[in-house]
């Protein structure tokens, strides 16, 4: 008897310090770290990448933001189904929406 094949386990990442993001496969707590998760994951989809502004010290996700920027600049933007900016930091979250939205890929704000 035949089963069905299951469905492919969704890839969800995530860049934050301090949360545990149950949901997401791999999680990276430096942009040092995101940006090497990043390119682990490039040519791959991305169902959805959630992002913390704020990463601890003098760290932030811009590392992270400006290799997606590069990406979609140089005509092959990172294929993620959706960013989720989910920062405590309100005016770092509304940069990185601002920055990725103007290369087309779907941010959404979520509470941090």
């Amino acid at each position: 008897m035949n089963e069905a094949p299951s469905p492919p386990t969704p890839v969800i990442l995530g860049i934050d310090d301090l949360r545990p993001l149950p949901r997401a496969t791999r999680i990276a707590r430096t942009s040092g770290d995101g940006v090497r998760l990043l390119e682990e994951h490039r040519g791959a989809y991305i169902d959805e990448l959630w992002l913390d502004h704020d990463l601890g010290g003098d760290d932030d996700i811009l590392p992270v933001v400006a290799l997606l920027e590069e990406a979609a600049f140089g005509g092959e933007p990172f294929r993620i189904g959706t960013v989720f900016v989910h920062s405590a930091n309100p005016i770092g979250a509304a940069r990185v929406v601002q920055a990725l939205t103007r290369w087309d890929y779907r941010v959404r704000r979520a509470t941090a």
